[in-house]
């Protein structure tokens, strides 16, 4: 795994989680944390066992990402700029987002599909544009978009969020070609992770999602891997030299070392 001067990134870094309260959201922070980084968790909810650990590192906002009003909202508070401006470099990560709804098109709620599309797609592009906009063009400014395999691969059932991860990766392309290079993104895979959305996805019938025994197999046979050890992988990736020399990766393609 290529890796970064901790010493250095702690001195320097502030780093941005959306989805902060639960799996890998909650492992990114933590792990950021204990690193002496400062954190910005954003999510609908605040994060007490976090906040006990490390009190006044871990600053929390309450906002529903899903709601382009509340996204909206809170980025015209300049709460973000805020945070980032007082980092050298600063590091968002884009990890919230939403499975559902799972089926197919026929089934799908409209609301539900406004909904995932808001979450999953219009909030981290909202972020990533406050951010750059935000801090000094000469402060190193990263953007890790959480992507998924289904942003590369087509999956029966989950064409919507097949479609919204896709999205991020094809922005992290774009993105990749302005002339800013003071920024740094890359729409990064973390791989099959056990978090609450294998749950749902597992609980799902098999009429919606035909492809259900494959995530069962990996459960029952340890394939999936902890929210911690993905978690790592994409902190060091995120925080290493290398990060940004391609526009999408997947952390189990990534070079040891």
């Amino acid at each position: 795994m290529v890796t970064t001067s901790h010493s250095h990134a702690t001195s320097t870094t502030r780093a941005i989680v959306t989805g902060h309260t639960r799996g890998l959201g909650e492992a990114l922070a933590a792990q950021l944390l204990e690193r002496g980084i400062a954190v910005l968790g954003v999510s609908r909810r605040r994060n007490p066992a976090l906040a006990e650990r490390f009190g006044t590192l871990l600053r929390e906002a309450e906002v529903d990402l899903a709601s382009l009003e509340q996204v909206g909202a809170w980025l015209g508070s300049n709460a973000l700029g805020a945070f980032a401006n007082r980092a050298g470099r600063v590091v968002l990560f884009n990890n919230a987002g939403a499975v559902e709804p799972i089926g197919p098109i026929e089934g799908q709620d409209p609301l539900a599909i406004a909904r995932a599309v808001s979450l999953n797609v219009a909030a981290p592009l909202m972020l990533a544009s406050a951010l750059a906009a935000a801090t000094p063009a000469a402060n190193d400014r990263r953007i890790v978009h959480i992507s998924s395999g289904a942003a590369r691969n087509a999956y029966p059932g989950w064409s919507i969020y097949c479609a919204t991860k896709a999205a991020l990766d094809h922005h992290a392309r774009a993105v990749a070609l302005d002339a800013n290079r003071a920024l740094r993104i890359c729409s990064l895979a973390p791989g099959v992770v056990d978090t609450d959305m294998q749950a749902t996805i597992r609980a799902t019938g098999a009429e919606q999602f035909p492809m259900r025994e494959r995530f069962e197999e990996m459960k029952r046979s340890g394939k999936l891997a902890t929210p911690e050890a993905s978690a790592l992988k994409l902190i060091d990736y995120a925080l290493s030299d290398a990060f940004g020399s391609a526009p999408t990766a997947d952390v189990r393609e990534l070079p040891e070392g």
